[in-house]
């Protein structure tokens, strides 16, 4: 009796041929996609292969088309909506151009993206998409882009790695919402981001590695300076890292005297998780605390009340990066260049409007 969990030989090239009538050098155009084949034949190939079970050798052909069909990702958080929805239209586009994806997680943590890196490169993946945890360490950056592997930047930009980004229009996002708080009467606000905290608090916008998050910073201090609202950094609060670490910068940020009532969150979990501290210390929003988020994510419109967001277009985001990245491997001539996607203020009921 035949062994049904013995491993069955891999079907091969030859086998294909010999099964559709056919020479092995002719097999293998149909099946690798090159040269010149009439459609009876590829008919007849491809019918043979479907009935063997063939599946390409993936290494072989990479070695003999120089291409391995594979796209890497390496995202910063992929329980953050935001990645999720870019990861979405990476692979979208990527599928469309007959690209597979391989996606990594660096939870924002600079070590995790440089190993992350490292693997896919070793993959021999035919291109990079990175949003780097920061962008002022990019020496296995510079390492991609010396060996060749075409590299776009997503969510993040870093002019002097002379590589596409695609990024939000963060800083005019940041202002257009900042000015939406100011115009509902609020003069005492705060902006709260789970980057890491820095000693002795921050000092200067120059010290947030993050460009998405500092573009963020810069856009929402201009609109406090233009207001003549005092000590504008003061009121940027980092380390929102998770609930515990919200909780506490929330703590701290309301024993102020005296307290912001309105609050500007960096991200989506960010937002939640502020939604979540207001509730556990018995404060209503907007009645008591108001506040906008960054990402139209499934919870803002569904709390009570809806949130105010800044509406990112992150699917659009991915797409756009994913399209520029099949466009550097396939050499296109094009500029280097950063392309921003306009994101909109979608106006709900969690800002209150203050008389003045």
């Amino acid at each position: 009796m035949e062994d049904s969990a013995a491993p069955k030989r891999s079907v091969t090239v030859a086998d294909v041929a010999r099964a559709a009538k056919v020479s092995k050098a002719t097999a293998a155009r149909v099946l690798g996609g090159y040269g010149v084949v009439s459609d009876a034949i590829k008919e007849q190939v491809m019918a043979a292969a479907a009935a063997l079970e063939y599946r390409p050798n993936e290494l072989a052909r990479s070695m003999s088309t120089g291409r391995s069909g594979i796209i890497g990702v390496v995202v910063g958080d992929i329980e953050n909506a935001f990645f999720s929805l870019a990861v979405r239209g990476i692979s979208d586009a990527a599928r469309l151009a007959g690209f597979n994806v391989i996606i990594a997680n660096s939870g924002e943590q600079l070590d995790a993206e440089k190993s992350a890196v490292d693997l896919l490169i070793g993959k021999r993946v035919d291109g990079l998409i990175v949003t780097p945890a920061r962008c002022d360490s990019i020496e296995h950056l510079q390492h991609v882009r010396r060996a060749g592997v075409p590299l776009v930047l997503f969510d993040r930009s870093i002019p002097e790695l002379d590589v596409d980004a695609v990024t939000g229009d963060d800083r005019d996002a940041a202002i257009a919402a900042t000015r939406h708080l100011i115009g509902q009467g609020h003069r005492r606000l705060a902006y709260v981001s789970a980057m890491e905290a820095l000693d002795g608090g921050l000092t200067d916008i120059a010290q947030i590695s993050n460009s998405a998050v500092r573009e963020r910073v810069e856009g929402f201090v201009s609109v406090l300076r233009e207001t003549a609202l005092p000590n504008p950094l003061h009121y940027v609060r980092l380390g929102a890292t998770d609930q515990q670490q919200t909780d506490e910068v929330i703590r701290r940020l309301l024993q102020d005297a005296p307290p912001p009532i309105a609050l500007l969150a960096s991200d989506s979990l960010v937002g939640l998780r502020i939604f979540k501290s207001l509730q556990s210390l018995g404060l209503s929003v907007p009645n008591d605390v108001s506040m906008i988020s960054f990402l139209d994510a499934d919870w803002a419109s569904v709390t009570v009340p809806s949130i105010t967001v800044v509406d990112q277009r992150v699917y659009e985001m991915g797409k756009l990066a994913g399209e520029r990245l099949v466009a550097r491997i396939e050499r296109k001539p094009l500029a280097v260049e950063r392309l921003q996607v306009a994101t909109s203020l979608v106006i709900r009921s969690s800002v209150a409007t203050i008389d003045r």
